[in-house]
């Protein structure tokens, strides 16, 4: 192995990832440069192993040691880099707390990412996933990102189009997964803010607190209010908050569980599919509050499972596969864990 790297071995992942899994890595890298990954790909014995990349271990269920090298993105800044007419843009290191640099925006009085608010892991992965919430995701937001390319060893710049973001999905899924290391990512805002307060939730948030023509940081407050109350603090008790995506299905079907739920919980989509509360799902089958063993689901929302102390990972993978059979028996959808399983 190549001296200059700062490799370490047999390293603990436990505090790197929001489950609070105990599990190791067989090597481990702390990266905050591009040239440490240009390294790595010119030491033969680091590319043959597999590669895990890290940002804030919020999307991810270790059900085992990991037998390679997990690199752990940790660079860092934050910039305004260009502003036109239209927007403001932004441009973030891959190793940012995504929660902390939603805030930065707002306090540089830059809406448009207030409703992710909260969301944890890094800036780095979102765009991965194309995380979002009450009725915001990246891909709204998102104008390009730099990538390091494991295969050519090149860094590149993708576009919206290129990213081929889908619901909780992008070409990081599929063509680039375990060759593409996202370095940074920049973000359009809005100059021309208006306000996304579709989703009820948010809607009675503001109400509640009279305020019926809320600023950019006021969503972001109601946004983390709910948040707080819905969601486990990951400090205190391990989750990585939504395990599964909510189920997308035909107009067809949702009529036909309409018929038997009459207060079954829809949005339709703009493409004609139907997304079902996946949280509502598992409610119904009796799984809100319920522990199996270390693991268990959290008593404020279906859709969250928690470690409670001591769980492993395949106990939680027992226990989100007990949840996806009843869901499937009692209305015939699969849902699909948002974390990757590892």
């Amino acid at each position: 192995m190549a001296v200059s790297l700062p490799i370490q071995t047999d390293f603990s992942l436990r505090s790197l990832n929001t489950f609070g899994v105990d599990a190791c890595a067989r090597a481990y890298l702390s990266v905050s440069c591009v040239s440490a990954l240009e390294e790595v790909r010119n030491v033969a014995a680091l590319t043959a192993m597999p590669r895990l990349i890290l940002g804030g271990g919020s999307n991810i269920l270790l059900t085992q040691d990991f037998p390679g090298l997990v690199l752990h993105m940790q660079s860092k800044g934050v910039q305004i880099v260009a502003e036109d007419d239209d927007a403001t843009y932004v441009r973030a290191a891959a190793g940012e707390s995504w929660h902390e640099f939603v805030q930065w925006t707002l306090d540089h009085d830059l809406g448009g990412l207030e409703n992710l608010s909260l969301i944890p892991g890094s800036v780095g992965a979102a765009p991965i996933q194309n995380i979002g919430a009450y009725g915001v995701e990246i891909k709204d937001r998102f104008h390009s990102l730099t990538m390091f390319d494991f295969e050519t060893g090149q860094t590149r710049v993708l576009n919206k189009t290129e990213c081929a973001f889908g619901y909780r999905d992008s070409i990081f899924k599929h063509e680039l997964r375990d060759r593409a290391v996202v370095l940074n990512v920049t973000f359009a805002l809005p100059k021309n803010w208006q306000p996304n307060i579709r989703y009820a939730d948010v809607a009675q948030e503001l109400a509640a607190g009279s305020i019926s023509e809320p600023t950019a940081r006021q969503i972001s407050d109601a946004v983390i209010a709910i948040r707080t109350r819905k969601l486990p603090n990951p400090a205190v008790v391990g989750n990585a908050g939504s395990f599964f995506k909510n189920p997308v299905v035909t107009i067809e079907k949702r009529d036909a569980l309409l018929q038997r739920y009459p207060q079954l919980v829809n949005h339709a989509q703009p493409d004609g599919s139907v997304k079902l509360a996946a949280g509502w799902l598992i409610d119904q089958c009796g799984w809100k509050g319920k522990t199996a063993g270390a693991a268990g689901v959290y008593e404020n929302q279906a859709l969250v499972l928690v470690n409670r102390g001591g769980a492993s990972g395949q106990d939680i993978a027992k226990l989100a596969a007990a949840i996806q059979s009843d869901v499937a028996q009692r209305f015939d959808v699969l849902l699909e864990p948002e974390p990757v399983f590892l």
